[in-house]
């Protein structure tokens, strides 16, 4: 289908990003990568009259790693993601999850930012955002303010983002490099969102106990949220094929999905325990 008649700008700061936005408030929309926001114009889902490129904004395709955490920038790319040897060595969960998003040339253009702004339930970035406990930095009229994932995702498509605000960055904290973790979906083709999806990790104690649990669900869940009760079921236990059965079926009666026609609630609920059972095996044998 073509796309609905509308305005183009390329503003060269963010300043300049929010001001058209303010300027244009519910009327204009951010373009990145287009991976999202294209196919909904298209079926008219979306009508802006003004889309506003970010692609001239300097800095925010940039990678950091130290000692604070991995930021990443609102333009980073999947594919940026998934090449980099030091994210696979910082933040192997990120990498592992991000291998998962569609297809290659999807992965060639979609940005971490559009993905968070976005906020489809079934996507792995928000997934991983609320799992990790990632931070956000975003700009505004009023200037900048950081916001939880925990706070960020409010519903399907729905976040806490104003219109008149950009995504900068988003900060993941420090990674130990003896984390065990673990990232799962089901999609019925290869590069279809997710049907259900978990992301994983825990760290051990002294006696080789699961600690510091964090498991967070896509796919089959309102918004991308962690599963509290499915944490505390694993927090405290050696993690074996017992551990790994009672905590999947915690997880899987925690879950919210909604019947959809892709699958039933009662389906999608099933997958989380599979894909949580197999998610803490691999991630118990990890070295």
């Amino acid at each position: 289908m073509k796309l609905p008649n509308f305005e183009y700008v390329a503003p060269s700061t963010p300043a300049e990003v929010v001001k058209v936005l303010a300027a244009n408030r519910g009327e204009a929309k951010i373009i990145a990568g287009g991976q999202s926001l294209l196919p909904t114009m298209a079926f008219r889902l979306a009508q802006p009259s003004i889309l506003v490129d970010v692609r001239k904004l300097d800095g925010l395709n940039k990678i950091t790693i130290d000692h604070t955490g991995i930021l990443l920038g609102a333009r980073t790319r999947w594919c940026d993601i998934e090449s980099s040897a030091a994210l696979a060595q910082a933040h192997p969960l990120l990498v592992e999850a991000i291998r998962h998003v569609a297809h290659y040339q999807v992965r060639n253009r979609g940005t971490v930012g559009g993905s968070l702004a976005h906020a489809d339930p079934a996507s792995e970035m928000p997934c991983i955002a609320a799992t990790c406990e990632a931070e956000l930095r975003v700009l505004g009229p009023s200037g900048e303010r950081r916001i939880g994932a925990a706070d960020f995702f409010q519903g399907p498509l729905t976040t806490v983002l104003a219109d008149d605000e950009l995504i900068l960055d988003v900060r993941l904290p420090p990674w130990p490099a003896q984390r065990k973790w673990a990232f799962g979906e089901f999609a019925r083709r290869p590069g279809d969102f997710a049907l259900a999806g978990v992301a994983l990790f825990y760290d051990l104690d002294s006696a080789q106990r699961a600690c510091n649990a964090h498991i967070g669900v896509a796919g089959a869940c309102y918004f991308s949220r962690r599963l509290p009760s499915a944490e505390a079921a694993l927090n405290g236990r050696r993690v074996d094929a017992d551990t790994a059965r009672a905590v999947g079926a915690v997880a899987s009666g925690e879950a919210d999905p909604t019947n959809d026609f892709h699958a039933s609630a009662e389906y999608r609920k099933a997958l989380v325990g599979t894909l949580l059972e197999r998610a803490l095996i691999a991630a118990s044998s990890r070295p």
